[in-house]
């Protein structure tokens, strides 16, 4: 059986979220994917593809999602990889496009690094898991369960595992 990893990083779960939601479209497509946070893979052997996600804060990739892509970068150019970042707090296309870039713009530090596939979703923000002042920022989730469920769909044949389900 073909075993994917899902890479992840997060800071208050929400990415944590939308990578088991992968996981589970995953599944169902007959691949077998094990979730972990980034900075606690060791290994990428036993994986024959790895989907890396993160959030993006402050203009900036999560620095665990940065760090993996270093660390593993000689054995991601053997492997299929997909990434997937978490982006705008509000539906506003100047946001959507400032998180393309910055996503894009990630990526582009890593230039033996060539993902299969690319998704970028809104974010979440929960004010009480924050320290003040953003403590302060209202509650918000800009996640699309359907684009994450549309975009999962694709990865079997994106990273050349199992069988595509419908």
């Amino acid at each position: 059986m073909d075993e994917i990893l899902i890479a992840y990083a997060t800071k208050h779960g929400s990415t944590h979220e939308v990578a088991e939601a992968i996981a589970a479209r995953l599944a169902a497509a007959g691949v077998e994917a094990h979730t972990l946070a980034a900075n606690r893979v060791r290994s990428l052997d036993e994986y024959q593809a790895v989907v890396l996600g993160a959030p993006l804060y402050m203009g900036r990739w999560h620095a665990d999602a940065r760090a993996f892509l270093h660390r593993f970068a000689d054995e991601l150019a053997d492997r299929p990889l997909a990434v997937f970042a978490l982006g705008p707090l509000k539906d506003d296309p100047e946001q959507w496009e400032g998180a393309r870039k910055q996503f894009y713009a990630a990526l582009a530090r890593f230039p033996g690094v060539e993902p299969v596939s690319v998704g970028l979703f809104g974010g979440a923000i929960v004010p009480e898991t924050l320290h003040f002042p953003f403590s302060r920022i209202p509650a918000g989730d800009l996640r699309d369960w359907d684009a994450i469920e549309e975009w999962s769909a694709r990865l079997p044949d994106a990273l050349g595992v199992g069988a595509l389900v419908g």
